[in-house]
């Protein structure tokens, strides 16, 4: 049990980056939607519940009890779909929560992005687990949004909860990267506007990040240079 608490503790980023790319594009993988939304996303869920533990190592009390239920909310939530006789209310609720959840990790990472005068692996690694974070929130965020008012968007699939994430997915990362081919759409005011605010988030996020990697690999070229000098 402590070996593996040790590895938790040094792979917590990597090991968060890999829960976070399985449960964004598993899709990639699967052909049958249906058991996605049954089997494989409390699966996903419970797998980067698990893999985010490490994040919290070391923080208060109270944050800790925080993930904690918000994790488990996270798993009993998808499994509430199959019993629940207002599926709206369960989708716009999981959706609430899975954003309260993923903002609570982002902010962690961000924490730790700005404190090191170095760069490694973990900076790398939470680096990308940072820029994922992003798209989970805005894809839970727009979902909200569509169960909320499913006009509020066009082009999405409505053939299942697996089809409308893996839309989504695919809608805010095209978003974020600017690409935007443009077959899906934001349909009203409110939606058009927070994607509009979510893609300058993104692109604001990539340019202060470059902006710490650089400042970060050039305290260590100095450190270097420092001590060769010395030598």
């Amino acid at each position: 049990m402590r070996e593996l608490g040790i590895f938790f503790r040094k792979r917590k980023y990597e090991l968060l980056l890999c829960a976070l790319l399985q449960h964004l594009f598993i899709g990639i993988f699967l052909s049958d939607l249906p058991a996605y939304t049954k089997i494989i996303w409390p699966i996903n869920m419970a797998v980067l519940g698990i893999f985010s533990t490490g994040v919290f190592i070391g923080k208060s009390r109270h944050k800790i009890i925080l993930r904690n239920i918000l994790f488990v909310l996270t798993i009993l939530l998808p499994l509430a779909l199959t019993y629940a006789t207002d599926f709206l209310t369960v989708m716009l609720l999981l959706n609430v929560t899975y954003v309260v959840f993923f903002i609570f990790i982002f902010i962690e990472i961000s924490r730790f992005l700005v404190k090191p005068g170095y760069i490694d692996i973990d900076i790398i690694s939470a680096s990308a687990c940072g820029y994922l974070l992003l798209i989970e929130i805005s894809v839970f965020l727009f979902q909200a949004f569509y169960y909320n008012d499913v006009h509020s968007f066009k082009g999405i699939d409505i053939s299942s909860p697996a089809g409308t994430f893996m839309d989504f997915v695919y809608f805010c990362s095209i978003t974020f990267t600017s690409i935007g081919f443009g077959d899906i759409t934001p349909n009203q005011h409110h939606t058009r506007l927070t994607t509009a605010l979510l893609g300058i988030v993104g692109q604001f996020y990539s340019v202060v990040l470059i902006g710490i990697l650089i400042s970060k690999f050039s305290s260590n070229h100095k450190i270097v240079a420092d001590s060769s000098e010395t030598d």
